[in-house]
């Protein structure tokens, strides 16, 4: 712990980076690479078939979501610690949106796993017929999607504030707070569910985009870091940061 406290601005930054792509990456697989494979909108017997028949692949995409949320939140706290020269109290507020959206996600990644348990065959099931029971499971499902859906929102905020952060800083570009940004209002379309799924295709497609952006900056170039410390001592020095 005491080693990473010391850790250089520039290092802390290109971690930050790492976390950051192994969300990405860990997001894109559970999400696109199994759920989407294995779950059938609006054919609850299909999408039961499919569970049973690749039980395996569908409990390695829980372990995945796991995954991706653990990186998510060491990138959400590692991200205050770079931002907080430029205003502690926004950026203290960002994580804390952002954790909260995190904690909203992973607790979605129940009724995610959930459906394991009802088509488990369990003695007690037998009171459900197999319709119902897929019918269960699909209800689940879908739970789980407007839970991470609700996460966005938060995200959303988390965003813009970051975006206001990375503006404002002198260490960052500020394109990248710019792009953070308009980011941000993408994802606060699922304020309206019906109004983000129907944008989602648009907004997730900028969000990667930014997401790329942000990563690829944060790995190869971290941040400049006398500009950091420079900040730093500024906002040390002063009450009202």
């Amino acid at each position: 712990m005491k080693g990473i406290a010391d850790m250089s601005p520039r290092a802390a930054a290109r971690i930050t980076g790492a976390f950051y792509l192994l969300t990405v990456l860990a997001g894109l697989i559970a999400e696109v690479f199994i759920s989407d494979r294995l779950v059938v909108s609006g054919d609850a017997a299909a999408t039961a078939a499919n569970i049973l028949s690749h039980e395996p692949l569908f409990r390695f995409g829980f372990t995945v979501y796991l995954i991706e949320m653990a990186a998510q939140i060491t990138m959400t706290v590692l991200l205050y610690g770079l931002l907080k020269p430029v205003s502690r109290r926004i950026a203290l507020l960002s994580m804390t949106l952002g954790l909260v959206g995190c904690t909203i996600k992973t607790l979605s990644r129940l009724f995610y796993y959930a459906p394991l348990l009802a088509l488990g065959g369990a003695s007690y099931l037998r009171a459900f017929n197999a319709d119902q029971v897929n019918a269960l499971s699909l209800l689940l499902l879908k739970i789980n999607g407007q839970g991470a859906a609700m996460a966005l929102v938060f995200f959303g905020f988390e965003s813009l504030l970051q975006g206001y952060l990375i503006f404002r800083s002198t260490f960052l570009p500020g394109v990248l707070g710019l792009v953070s940004a308009i980011g941000g209002l993408g994802w606060l379309t699922f304020l309206s569910p019906p109004l983000g799924l129907r944008l989602f295709p648009y907004v997730a497609a900028f969000g990667v985009l930014g997401a790329v952006a942000m990563m690829a900056w944060l790995l190869v170039f971290g941040v400049n870091e006398q500009r950091w410390r420079e900040q730093a001592d500024a906002a040390a020095a002063s009450i009202w940061r």
